[in-house]
């Protein structure tokens, strides 16, 4: 479990952050989302340690962040996993050299119990059979799969997920979130995911923390999400899902110039 209390952060005499509090708990999606420039990438950067805070207390099961010294922070990045939006894989090195990467930097495994584990995480996220590709070679669905079994290889406590989505097709994203959920129940990790798409939302949010203006105005699960009495949450679910629908039509449908174009065809 993540606990935050009274989370502070400003830049330039702006506070970004006002005093906020969350719980992230351990075997679930924990979803922070809000608009664009709400505060949520702010806070999940001070999460794993990017920015700190003025103000405020990070507890990783009643460990404080804010208050270890290298050694102490140190040890506790080996119990975290990080998915990038892009998912930042090495160009330069197979499928199988992306996953055994935090292995080879952080443990004193051997080389063929770094190749052990890493199939075993790529068979978990079902790409065996990839690993002597290339990310160039692989789609952007298996390049996020790929991130996704590197983020594991260290059989991490907490799991961070920004944008997981981000550049992915409607049914890609639906795979990417099965994954990322049965993921979390399997190893009780505490996964928080930064993001903006309401089928995520809808589909793997068991604990919802909705950031606006830098204040934590909302907490709850996807069957309370269309409930709520939050008009700045309203606003933004509505947006969003309209945008999620138009995404996915287009996906079906193509665009109109697509469609014009097939029909003169």
């Amino acid at each position: 479990m993540i606990e935050v209390h009274k989370l502070t952060k400003s830049f330039d005499g702006r506070t970004v952050l006002h005093s906020v509090d969350a719980t992230f708990e351990t075997g679930k999606t924990n979803l922070i989302i809000g608009q664009s420039g709400s505060g949520k990438t702010v806070l999940m950067k001070s999460l794993v340690g990017l920015i700190r805070p003025e103000e405020g207390e990070i507890l990783f099961d009643g460990r404080n962040l804010l208050t270890m010294d290298r050694r102490e922070i140190k040890g506790l990045r080996k119990e975290i996993g990080m998915l990038f939006q892009g998912s930042a894989l090495f160009d330069s090195q197979t499928v199988l050299g992306n996953v055994m990467f935090p292995l080879d930097m952080f443990t004193t495994m051997s080389r063929s119990e770094m190749t052990q584990r890493a199939m075993f995480c790529l068979e978990r996220v079902n790409l065996l059979g990839a690993e002597k590709k290339y990310p160039a070679e692989i789609s952007g669905g298996m390049q996020k799969r790929v991130a996704i079994a590197r983020a594991i290889a260290l059989n991490p406590k907490y799991l961070f997920c920004d944008e997981p989505n981000s550049g992915l097709d409607p049914k890609t994203s639906i795979l990417i979130d099965e994954l990322l959920r049965d993921i979390t129940h399997e190893y009780q990790i505490t996964t928080v995911i930064n993001t903006h798409d309401m089928n995520s939302v809808l589909g793997i949010g068991e604990n919802i923390i909705f950031i606006n203006k830098g204040h934590r105005e909302w907490v709850g699960d996807m069957s309370k999400i269309y409930t709520t009495s939050n008009q700045a949450l309203n606003d933004f679910v509505f947006a969003t899902r309209l945008f999620s629908e138009l995404r996915e039509y287009v996906a079906e449908h193509g665009t109109t110039e697509q469609r014009r174009a097939n029909k003169n065809n």
